[in-house]
């Protein structure tokens, strides 16, 4: 029975996804005519999204309704191409198609809590001046040096328990003025915690922030039902901050070896640049504290 019931929640989220999805893709996206009159669905039709892939209508609706939920590879395929999904977001299809099938290879272990290991916390020592931080899987953060803190204006205000990166960029108010494409920052927070609860919804810490935010950002709400799941490992990023001016940093995210869910984050930026300098002159003391603190001891 919990096998049973576990599978109808995963074909839940399959269906709730290819929605959402199908929302989101507009005839003229997918080279459809728009056709007369008024159309009363946002995206695509079921039967136009059901052709485009080459399967019944029928079938197209049993996956959407949770009926059905073992599609093989090459229809999993062809509904991602259908979708216009990105590569990520095709990968998040075949993991909710395996889940919904019963795939026991996609049974989740337990989190490692926020306990960092001391060998992690003395590498964000050794990584200043360039900001790091240790991240769990629901982005609250658990370790951090100096500048990796500070980075983040006014997350130091915050008590430690509340230190959430998703939280930050959503309620914190100097947020929308930090980043300089803050739009994007908070389509990609949103994107980890769908990607998470789509997988894994019962993971701990999960429902009551997700909760949180759905009651106040109505721009969280908007973009949850998108079921937006793209994930950003590295690049670059602009900030407004109002201590050290304009920087761009690059930035590197990590899966922690040895852990199950936490992640190393690093901004850095190449000696001699200006970036560097002003990275630097967040990591100096007299701002604030001068190590790295993990959150379970910090409590």
């Amino acid at each position: 029975m919990a096998r049973q019931q576990q599978n109808g929640t995963a074909g839940t989220e399959l269906g709730n996804f290819l929605r959402a999805h199908r929302a989101s893709v507009t005839p003229a996206k997918a080279g459809l005519p728009t056709g007369p009159g008024v159309r009363r669905t946002p995206g695509l039709r079921r039967e136009e999204i059901a052709t485009l892939a080459g399967v019944s209508v029928d079938y197209y609706v049993r996956l959407e309704r949770g009926k059905e939920s073992n599609p093989s590879p090459s229809v999993v395929d062809a509904l991602a191409r259908s979708l216009l999904l990105d590569p990520a977001e095709h990968e998040h299809l075949r993991v909710l198609v395996a889940r919904a099938a019963g795939a026991s290879v996609l049974e989740h272990p337990s989190p490692d809590g926020d306990t960092v290991r001391p060998g992690v916390v003395l590498l964000l020592e050794r990584l200043r001046p360039f900001p790091a931080y240790v991240l769990s899987r629901t982005m609250d953060v658990l370790a951090c040096n100096p500048s990796g803190l500070r980075l983040f204006c006014g997350l130091e205000d915050w008590p430690v328990g509340k230190r959430n990166v998703v939280r930050y960029v959503f309620l914190h108010p100097t947020a929308p003025k930090l980043f300089d494409d803050w739009h994007d920052q908070i389509r990609a927070a949103v994107g980890r915690l769908r990607s998470l609860h789509s997988l894994e919804p019962d993971a701990p810490g999960l429902a009551s922030l997700v909760d949180e935010l759905l009651g106040a950002s109505p721009e969280f709400s908007d973009l949850w039902e998108r079921y937006d799941v793209r994930l950003h490992t590295h690049g670059s990023k602009t900030f407004h901050h109002p201590d050290v001016g304009d920087l761009t940093p690059g930035y590197q995210k990590m899966q922690i070896e040895g852990t199950l869910t936490q992640r190393l984050v690093v901004y850095y930026a190449e000696p001699g640049t200006p970036d560097h300098d002003k990275l630097t002159i967040l990591d100096m003391a007299q701002i604030g504290q001068s190590t790295p603190h993990p959150a379970h001891d910090a409590q």
